[in-house]
């Protein structure tokens, strides 16, 4: 399998070939950030248009078909009107707090969309800790949504903001125990490490049923955690209007937009990693040929294929089953996926001592 980590080396010296090993450094770091943010939106239009096809599909309807072939231009299209939108300027509210908090929910998404492996040799962090630090890094995202709804001086921005904050924050501790049952399987919390420890098959078959419970676990938390269907109780149109964006407009607007969306990728990449492999191909052992077929398939066609895979399966929740009332939401974690988490874990924990995994 092509490994990426040959083009970024040589990048590197042919950098430090030119000039200061400092200047080479700034010079890398610009243009990941740049590369980052181009990627970062090209997959949040992406998932637009993914969802509403989707949802025509599940609906026995067609979705966007009018601009474009096959409505491809119709995110475009929505993507430039939210850009001139204006700006609308409100009276009473905390101007500063009102303007951060968007920009706190982008820098945490933007953050954890950093740390997923794109492919082999193709990733930006990669340390030790790094699914510690992709947990923490993702938890920052409630602070510009409590704020967002704070700021706004309005009621029923408040409400949804402290909906959302107490749902990601319950359901985050489900997502953080299903992550940590992977982790004892694997031994380590680096990223790479957790990619290469599925060489000769992915956590989810050789993890035993600990890991198929942490599997369902993680998916259900995780559609929780990102506040989609159905449990979009913060954006609740029917009580809430549009719950802790509800004062925003234009490109403000737009990043709690593409926020979601983005969400909706980094909890599937996640799972693709902790869960199916990463960008690692499909190996069973002893098919040495098929084994040979598949590491022909680009690293980066298998983890973008797994992570859309996953989001299928989230918005195939959100279009099927109705919302449900915010005391269901906390009872489900709190008296369910909790409990099971943490029993779990410990069982996770006897298959490891006691080597009784795959």
């Amino acid at each position: 399998m092509f490994d990426f980590g040959s083009i970024t080396t040589w990048f590197d010296n042919l950098l430090e070939s030119v000039m200061p090993s400092w200047a080479a450094t700034v010079i890398e770091c610009v243009i990941i950030g740049v590369v980052l943010l181009l990627v970062y939106a090209l997959l949040a239009i992406f998932y637009i248009f993914y969802e509403r096809k989707l949802c025509a599909w599940f609906q026995c309807r067609l979705g966007p078909m009018r601009v474009g072939p096959w409505g491809i231009l119709q995110v475009f299209a929505d993507m430039f009107k939210i850009l001139i939108k204006e700006l609308i300027r409100l009276e009473n509210i905390d101007r500063f707090l009102f303007a951060l908090a968007p920009y706190l929910v982008i820098i945490a998404s933007v953050v954890s969309f950093s740390v997923l492996p794109w492919g082999n040799g193709l990733q930006v962090i990669d340390f030790n800790i790094g699914v510690f630090f992709m947990i923490a890094a993702s938890s920052l995202g409630v602070l510009g949504i409590l704020l967002a709804g704070w700021s706004s001086n309005n009621k029923y921005t408040l409400i949804g903001a402290m909906r959302s904050g107490a749902q990601m924050i319950s359901y985050e501790l489900s997502v953080g125990l299903s992550i940590m049952t992977i982790v004892v399987l694997a031994g380590t919390m680096s990223v790479s490490e957790l990619v290469a420890a599925q060489a000769d098959g992915w956590f989810l078959f050789k993890g035993h049923i600990s890991a198929v419970i942490a599997f369902i676990i993680y998916l259900i938390a995780a559609t929780g955690e990102t506040n989609r269907g159905p449990f979009d109780l913060p954006e609740a149109e029917h009580e809430l209007t549009a719950g802790y964006h509800t004062e925003y407009s234009g490109i403000h607007f737009g990043f709690f937009y593409l926020a979601e969306y983005l969400n909706l990728f980094i909890v599937s990449g996640i799972a693709s990693l902790m869960f199916l492999g990463g960008w690692m191909p499909l190996h069973i052992p002893g098919w040495d040929g098929f084994n040979m077929v598949m590491d022909y398939i680009p690293s980066v066609v298998w983890f973008l294929g797994k992570a859309f895979f996953i989001s299928f399966i989230i918005i195939w929740f959100k279009w099927s089953f109705p919302r449900v009332r915010i005391d269901q939401l906390l009872a489900l974690e709190w008296k369910y996926l909790m409990p099971i988490g943490l029993f779990n874990l410990v069982l996770m924990t006897l298959l490891v001592v006691y080597g009784l995994h795959f």
